[in-house]
């Protein structure tokens, strides 16, 4: 997208901004996965196993943020694939635990060279100080909200503007 081409309330709205440059972002991701026949789900539940170690295909999808179909249908490409593997849950035989295998692992490292790839080719125009900023200003905005947050919020007034209505 040449942003010179937008109208200008478009080039200073920072959601506008947002959603274009996640566009950009997510070609050159695609583009480096798509090359090692790897898809963004697969690549973000291969790292949530290895951080967070065996979990259930529901906490899986929690931590990964991805709906539980999808969960399924990238599970069994991964199982397939012999990067995961399925056990039955010894405490509650109607949950599946997936494990990372040493495969899955070595894959994953590959997965991280080509993310930093693209990492690298999307933000060209970034400095390193500048995509560290850009790291903590998009994290900022997708943690939790805090105590300000809800402060705020409460603080906004649920009546009427206009007294004669109420």
């Amino acid at each position: 997208m040449e942003i010179d081409r937008a109208p200008e309330r478009l080039r200073t709205l920072p959601s506008w901004l947002l959603a274009q440059s996640s566009n950009l972002v997510r070609r050159f991701v695609s583009a480096e996965l798509a090359a090692l026949d790897v898809g963004r789900g697969h690549y973000a539940l291969l790292a949530c196993l290895d951080e967070f170690g065996p979990l259930s295909q529901a906490d899986l999808g929690a931590h990964a943020g991805l709906d539980r179909g999808d969960v399924v249908r990238h599970v069994d490409g991964l199982a397939a694939a012999g990067l995961i593997a399925r056990s039955v849950d010894p405490t509650d035989r109607r949950r599946n635990i997936i494990t990372l295998t040493d495969l899955g692992r070595r894959r994953l490292r590959e997965l991280d060279t080509a993310l930093a790839r693209a990492q690298d080719d999307a933000l060209a125009r970034l400095t390193p100080d500048e995509r560290q900023q850009l790291v903590t200003l998009l994290r900022r905005l997708l943690d939790p909200p805090g105590p300000a947050s809800v402060i705020a919020k409460d603080s906004v007034s649920t009546e009427s503007p206009n007294p004669s209505r109420s």
